[in-house]
């Protein structure tokens, strides 16, 4: 669902023609409304215009250099909508589009690998997480993010989380539930929500909705928490 409550409306932003019209179909078999199609930056920011989209899916390389046009042209149609929910797809971890996505807003940002998109299931959810304003990072992102920020930083805001408290803050950062955080760290969900509240206590966070403080939460592990 977006964040209006609807059903989600969604611009693609792909050049692969192959791949942009099997999204379409995977997509509309769902339920989810792809209103509009680009194959290149500049008709991103037309279509976004146009439709007013709950989410755009972009992938980061589009004509004509295929260096970064898609997540330029997704970073500036962000700021002229800033509800804009923004999903990237990419071939390979570049955090550094991450990091300046995740710094653009207060959630609704998601960066998943291409080959994820097989994993049906999952990648929709991922979807309906970042429309409603949630985040939706590749593990693989996370981990490069967290590594090339916070190698060997023993002060800050997250100096005084434990190493459980950072690992589900890292689960956290992929968009996984509590039960799912449970699951992967073999702990129960009791012990989840005493974790999440002492990140949520360490953090400083303010005690607004938990959605909300845990998109707040991600934007500091992964060093975009300076302007929250």
């Amino acid at each position: 669902m977006s964040r209006r409550g609807d059903a989600v409306r969604v611009v693609i932003a792909e050049d692969n023609a192959l791949l942009r019209e099997g999204l379409v179909a995977l997509l509309r078999e769902r339920g989810i409304d792809v209103v509009a199609q680009s194959e290149d930056g500049d008709g991103l920011l037309r279509i976004v215009e146009g439709h007013q989209p709950d989410l755009a899916i972009v992938d980061v390389r589009l004509p004509p250099t295929f260096t970064d046009e898609g997540v330029r042209a997704a970073i500036e149609a962000r700021a002229r909508h800033p509800r804009l929910a923004i999903l990237i797809l990419s071939q390979y971890v570049e955090p550094v589009y991450t990091s300046e996505l995740l710094a653009s807003g207060d959630g609704g940002i998601g960066y998943l690998l291409k080959e994820r998109v097989g994993e049906v299931r999952t990648f929709v959810e991922a979807l309906e997480r970042v429309a409603g304003g949630g985040t939706a990072l590749d593990r693989e992102v996370v981990a490069e993010l967290v590594r090339t920020r916070h190698a060997g930083d023993s002060s800050g805001a997250l100096a005084g989380l434990t190493p459980r408290e950072r690992e589900a803050l890292s689960l956290m950062a992929e968009g996984k539930t509590n039960a799912a955080i449970a699951r992967a760290m073999v702990v129960t969900p009791g012990a989840v929500e005493k974790h999440v509240s002492n990140i949520f206590a360490k953090l400083d966070l303010p005690a607004t909705d938990d959605d909300h403080r845990r998109v707040l939460a991600v934007l500091t592990y992964l060093g975009a928490g300076e302007a929250v």
